[in-house]
């Protein structure tokens, strides 16, 4: 094995410009997805704390009834988990997910 010695400063450019290129793969390969594209303001409000089902529910811009009527709940237990007073069942985040038209980790 040959060992090369180069300065700190170009090592840590080689690391830099890796990463970017790590960075540009994963964008590239997410692109070709064609998947939905998620605004920042919804990424942003959940990440500050507000209920994802909430947010999302507005984004897609439905009502507490409209997505209760989709996900086949009464829009009391709907109302119940954005508000935190009940986490939900696995079927009933699964059905809210569904009618959101976002996988089931995007709800909880």
């Amino acid at each position: 094995m040959t060992t090369i010695t180069i300065a700190q400063s170009e090592y840590d450019r080689l690391v830099a410009d890796s990463e970017m290129l790590a960075d540009l793969a994963a964008y590239d390969a997410a692109k070709a997805l064609g998947g939905e594209g998620v605004p920042l303001a919804v990424f942003t409000r959940i990440i500050n704390g507000e209920n994802p089902v909430k947010v999302i529910r507005e984004w897609r811009g439905l009502t507490q009834a409209e997505l209760a009527r989709r996900a086949g709940l009464h829009r009391v237990q709907l109302h119940d988990i954005e508000t935190g007073k009940s986490r939900g069942s696995v079927d009933t985040l699964k059905a809210v997910a569904v009618a959101l038209d976002v996988g089931m980790d995007d709800v909880v």
